[in-house]
């Protein structure tokens, strides 16, 4: 995406809401997401890196689509709501259905009548997932409450629409320096938004990598995040001073982040935020050349 053009997509101001209330929140996203994971495994043509497993941020929605099943339909989460639905090939929706008020087994037993009338095998939604989900009691058999998390889904939605516009517009200009960079996507098994860019290999060394996200929050930050990761790790040392509110973090990964508290706080949320991932993966790229 130009310049131009990310101009004329609204970035969605970030108000900040409770750690608590907001993790919640990304929990029953994240509990409600893996039914797009789930779909995914049973019905789209696999890759080998799981790729088929990716999904796709739509702006118009404000939620996930996974890419298109063997009925060529998609299966979206509207993350505000934790609404599913059954999309055509142009995107209307054919079946929706709100998660809210109902358990994991009640959705089960909707999208298993709905992917049977598309010819699918339903039982093929109840293939062991092969990672494990954050703790919750969604999977002991409570409901979902959109209602109750409102607020916090509405800011979850946000973040992820913010991070969706600033990580395309820097994809696109590393594809334009010549480098190999993945499409934007989240991967259900973290529930993270991110694009991987490749370094070409030099010499013997290593293949470099550069991984530019959001992470709505997990076991190091216990909120959302902008990340730049950098692979192989580097020497500390070697580390540059990041601008701003940005900070290296280095136990179990390497990567320079960007905290919500402080992102929130920002004077121009959109502008320091999109210099600090500019910088951020411009020091990445420096190191691992």
């Amino acid at each position: 995406m130009s310049g131009e053009a990310m101009d004329r997509v609204e970035w969605r101001p970030l108000h900040g809401i409770d750690k608590g209330k907001l993790s919640e929140g990304r929990l029953q996203a994240h509990y409600a997401a893996q039914w797009l994971a789930r779909a995914a495994r049973a019905y789209v043509p696999p890759q080998a890196d799981d790729g088929h497993t990716s999904l796709s941020w739509d702006r118009v929605l404000a939620g996930f689509v996974t890419h298109p099943l063997k009925s060529s339909m998609r299966l979206s989460l509207q993350v505000s709501t934790l609404s599913l639905a059954l999309r055509d090939g142009d995107g209307a929706a054919c079946e929706s259905i709100s998660l809210s008020g109902r358990s994991d087994s009640q959705v089960r037993q909707w999208l298993g009548e709905h992917f049977s009338k598309l010819i699918l095998d339903a039982r093929t939604l109840d293939a062991p997932s092969p990672y494990e989900t954050p703790a919750h009691a969604i999977a002991r058999g409570s409901h979902y409450d959109a209602v109750g998390s409102a607020a916090a889904l509405t800011e979850l939605a946000a973040w992820f629409s913010n991070a969706e516009l600033l990580l395309s517009r820097i994809q696109g200009q590393l594809i334009g320096r010549g480098l190999t960079a993945s499409s934007v996507c989240c991967w259900p098994h973290h529930f993270d938004l991110a694009a991987l860019t490749t370094l070409p290999k030099r010499h013997f060394d290593a293949t470099g990598y550069v991984g530019i996200g959001l992470s709505p929050g997990d076991n190091y930050y216990d909120e959302p995040y902008f990340y730049v990761s950098v692979y192989p790790e580097p020497d500390p040392k070697m580390l540059p001073t990041l601008p701003m509110f940005g900070h290296w973090h280095t136990y179990e990964f390497m990567a320079a982040v960007a905290p919500a508290h402080k992102i929130v706080a920002a004077t121009d949320q959109k502008t320091e935020t999109d210099e600090f991932l500019r910088c951020a993966v411009a020091a990445a790229l420096k190191i691992l050349s």
